[in-house]
């Protein structure tokens, strides 16, 4: 462990952990702690920071804020948590003239993947939970095993971080339930009430500050639909509702709807409703 004063990070004495072991006596060799430490009262602001391992950053005290890619700075304040990771750029740091109590553990391996794919949603969101004095301890704990220099305390140290972070997920998934369905039912009406603009999965991504693959991943998981098959739903219904109270032609509401191709506008219309636009206006929607 490095301890030492650097003014530009914070007034209080920071502390590095670096471990010192031959990494071929390393048993688990899907995840490794590559570094870790603590800033007390930390000051220092990111801009436009880049990293090449992940990173996972928990707050004990202080606040400020977190911004990925350029998107929507989220709040960050006791309790919070978020990760750092390859691929994107990040500003964050404490609110000018304030601090955050910061611990951090970066850390490489395969193992990364299977967390994102099967429990580690949205890295990009801020999380929350209540990062009391037991799981305090349990960073000071790891700080221990990391500090130690024998090459099993660092696979104890790995998978000791592993089910931490899992801890802390499952902990945010009860708190913020509700904040997350209620998010998801903002993108929802979104894109109900966009129906008519010209637009792009990126840019109903971007408004949002997810990434594409976030946006078709939670319409999946909340309607059961794939996000195009899910357009084609809410515009069928919109055009349904258009024929029947309008007198545009077919073609016309095709193109409201975004349909360049009336023939294409068609064959969904009829896929999903089982008949043409032009029979359900005559059929008067029965």
């Amino acid at each position: 462990m490095t301890k030492y004063m650097d003014y530009m990070i914070s007034p209080h004495p920071i502390r590095v952990y670096d471990p010192m072991v031959d990494s071929s006596k390393k048993k688990i060799r899907s995840l490794t702690v590559v570094n870790a430490g603590h800033l007390p009262a930390r000051t220092l602001q990111r801009k436009d920071a880049d990293f090449k391992s992940w990173a996972f950053v928990m707050i004990t005290g202080g606040g400020g804020y977190y911004q990925v890619n350029g998107g929507e700075q989220q709040i960050v304040e006791e309790g919070s948590w978020f990760c750092l990771y390859p691929g994107a750029v990040f500003n964050y740091g404490p609110h000018k003239d304030g601090y955050w109590d910061e611990y951090y553990f970066t850390v490489e391996g395969n193992r990364i993947a299977e967390w994102l794919e099967n429990w580690l949603p949205d890295p990009e969101l801020i999380k929350k939970a209540n990062i009391d004095e037991p799981f305090v301890h349990k960073m000071e704990l790891m700080f221990m095993l990391i500090d130690s220099g024998v090459p099993s305390n660092l696979d104890r140290a790995s998978l000791m971080l592993e089910s931490f972070l899992y801890e802390l997920v499952a902990q945010a998934d009860q708190s913020e339930a509700g904040n997350r369905g209620s998010f998801v039912l903002k993108v929802i009406d979104d894109i109900s009430r966009s129906l008519h603009l010209s637009q792009e999965t990126t840019d109903m991504a971007a408004r949002h500050h997810i990434s594409v693959s976030t946006l078709r991943r939670i319409i999946h998981e909340y309607t059961g639909y794939p996000l195009n098959e899910f357009l084609h739903q809410l515009k069928v219904a919109e055009a349904k509702n258009i024929l029947l109270n309008t007198d545009l032609t077919v073609k016309e509401v095709g193109e409201t709807l975004g349909y360049k191709d009336i023939f294409y506008f068609s064959r969904v219309f009829k896929r999903i409703t089982g008949f043409s636009p032009r029979n359900y206006r005559e059929r008067g929607g029965q």
